[in-house]
């Protein structure tokens, strides 16, 4: 598989370790050199894969996963380190070798595109659960996110961040290319496809008591976000939305940064209406 060294980010100083293209789609620097490591990785049966593209919601995703699958107490989760439950297949730690040997169930994340993914997964041979979010919340939250890295060490305006983001300068590329790859495969039987404004907008307001797994059968498609995720993930409607009140706290509606202009925010905004 072929690697191409990216072009140099126009502000300096923003990405020390400069990303890197990998069929026409630009990676962090760790995942040079096991792309085709990712693309044999064992899948089982028995795996959770949550995927999104970054500030897509992920560690809200991941700690209700974590709390429906394994029984978790809510009370408890804020105590341990959820990363080191589900790590994240790319990162350079804890690395392939020890994802590779963790007990089953595992629950593993990712930020990659869907073509990229360890191939077994295509073939429907585990649960993989996708988020997407509004990119004008989205492109906030990681504008945010570069500025406090100090890796990163981005200074330049958040209009001149929306423009990379427009123009696929981030790193995991194309938002619109990410969220449209799941999005054609989201009536795939081992995929589940949801939107963070759904969560808020179906859970915001309720108030439900926590409880503990239990199983169901497998639904079909167009079920309402709860009864889709918690009969995807063998556990009561009850729990999912129980977990999902527990941890939901990121706003949906960032108002945005003065510096970014209309036009680009209606650009934004058209995108997201593809699945919106």
């Amino acid at each position: 598989m072929a690697e191409s060294e990216a072009e140099t980010p126009s502000t300096p100083g923003e990405f020390e370790s400069k990303y890197f293209e990998f069929h026409g789609v630009r990676l962090p620097p760790f995942c040079r050199g096991k792309m085709e490591e990712i693309a044999n990785f064992p899948v089982r049966p028995s795996d959770v894969w949550i995927v999104t593209y970054p500030k897509s919601g992920t560690s809200l995703l991941q700690e209700v996963v974590y709390l429906v699958s394994q029984g978790a107490d809510p009370d408890e989760i804020g105590l341990m380190n959820i990363d080191e439950q589900l790590p994240v297949l790319e990162y350079p730690q804890p690395g392939l070798d020890v994802i590779k040997e963790l007990t089953s169930p595992r629950l593993i994340k990712s930020h990659l595109p869907y073509r990229f993914l360890p191939s077994d997964l295509h073939n429907g041979d585990s649960k993989v659960i996708y988020m997407a979010r509004n990119p004008k919340d989205l492109v906030v939250s990681y504008y945010q996110f570069h500025r406090s890295l100090r890796t990163m060490s981005y200074r330049g305006t958040f209009q001149e961040f929306c423009r990379r983001f427009m123009n696929d300068k981030l790193g995991y590329g194309s938002w619109f290319e990410h969220v449209q790859e799941f999005w054609e495969h989201r009536m795939d039987s081992n995929v589940l496809f949801l939107k963070y404004e759904d969560m808020h907008r179906e859970w915001s307001n309720s108030q439900m008591p926590s409880c503990r797994p239990a199983p169901l059968p497998v639904t079909s498609s167009g079920q309402r976000v709860e009864t889709a995720a918690s009969t995807f993930l063998s556990c009561q409607p009850v729990c999912f939305r129980a977990a999902v009140l527990e941890l939901l706290t990121d706003p949906v509606g960032y108002p945005w940064i003065d510096s970014c202009d209309e036009r680009l925010a209606q650009s934004v905004g058209r995108k997201w209406a593809v699945v919106g």
